[in-house]
């Protein structure tokens, strides 16, 4: 059979893109031939994906549109059973509805509404006890990404999408003076001021 081959970034994406249920290390080695578990978890030690790397990834394959969507969502990957992982917290899971130990990550993701496809462009890992950083900062953080000259000239989009946690007035006022629509629910306990 010969030795395992080495673990590389495409066939990894690929794994993730094709299973829908398990993306463990272990499952990714039982099911693709030349991998051993071990090999998988070097790779995931030492490779990291950046935010601007993603953006490199993906850019060949997004299909722009001036009807274009900029969606701005995060989630909290649940790691109730991890004791010592990194970035690891007690947050808010909106799919449980309650507080869980997790992993939170903050995605950009821009939508072709006549095609019907969408595309993670940019990503954020919700750690604010290491940066500092509130979910709303990472959000401006992007939006300010967006909004640069380079990243107007290549990424067409009229609006922005976003849930109630980023209907606050710096980001709201962010997306107006670039030009852009904004859409969120706001909670019943806010109040708002329309101005002319």
């Amino acid at each position: 059979m010969g030795r395992p081959r080495k673990v590389g970034r495409q066939r990894y994406c690929e794994f993730l893109a094709a299973t829908q249920i398990n993306r463990t290390q272990t499952y990714f080695a039982n099911h693709v031939d030349d991998f051993a578990h071990d090999a998988v978890q070097r790779y995931l030690k030492g490779d990291c994906l950046t935010a601007a790397e993603v953006w490199t990834q993906v850019r060949p394959h997004v299909k722009l549109s001036d009807k274009g969507y900029i969606i701005f969502d995060d989630s909290v990957m649940d790691k109730r059973h991890s004791r010592r992982m990194a970035l690891v917290r007690r947050q808010w899971s909106g799919n449980e509805k309650r507080t869980i130990r997790g992993m939170g990550v903050v995605t950009c993701v821009y939508v072709n509404p006549e095609t019907r496809e969408f595309w993670i462009i940019d990503y954020r890992i919700y750690a604010p006890d290491d940066d500092g950083k509130s979910k709303v900062d990472h959000v401006l953080d992007m939006l300010r990404r967006l909004f640069e000259k380079e990243a107007r000239q290549e990424l067409r989009f009229r609006c922005v999408l976003m849930d109630t946690w980023y209907a606050v007035t710096t980001i709201m006022l962010r997306i107006l003076r670039g030009g852009k629509y904004f859409c969120c629910p706001v909670k019943g306990n806010r109040t708002l001021y329309i101005s002319d």
